[in-house]
């Protein structure tokens, strides 16, 4: 099982979904929140409002969330962590593009990582709907 002190600051970034369930919205439809972490730190550099319709963010999303992330690291990780039969196309090219390994990891051994934000964000979601 994999672990974030297996991993230096910055040598490997993770991107997951932080939300569940789409965030349903009056106006706009609904959306997924696209993030990436830091493994080592589990720290969140960037995150991507994306339509939930959509397989994975667009090219232009992608960017973003790799720009955004930069701007915290101002370098790019080694390894980007994907999990296993999500973001295989756009965000892996983006990736790619950056001279960026990309490598699938199970949802499951990325627990040890996510696991805390998304239980967190699944908290803030459920405390805000009963307000």
């Amino acid at each position: 099982m994999l672990h974030p002190s297996e991993f230096q600051v910055n040598e490997v970034w993770i991107v997951f979904a932080l939300n569940d369930a789409p965030i349903q919205t009056e106006q706009d439809g609904a959306f997924d929140c696209i993030c990436l972490m830091d493994a080592a730190s589990c720290f969140i550099l960037a995150n991507e409002m994306t339509s939930s319709t959509a397989e994975e963010p667009s090219q232009l999303e992608a960017r973003h969330l790799f720009e955004m992330a930069l701007a915290h690291k101002h370098q790019t990780p080694s390894t980007l962590f994907v999990p296993t039969g999500q973001f295989q196309n756009v965000v892996t090219a983006e990736a790619q593009r950056r001279g960026i390994e990309v490598v699938s990891v199970t949802e499951r051994e990325l627990l040890a990582f996510i696991g805390e934000a998304k239980q967190g964000f699944r908290e803030h979601v459920l405390n805000g709907s009963r307000e």
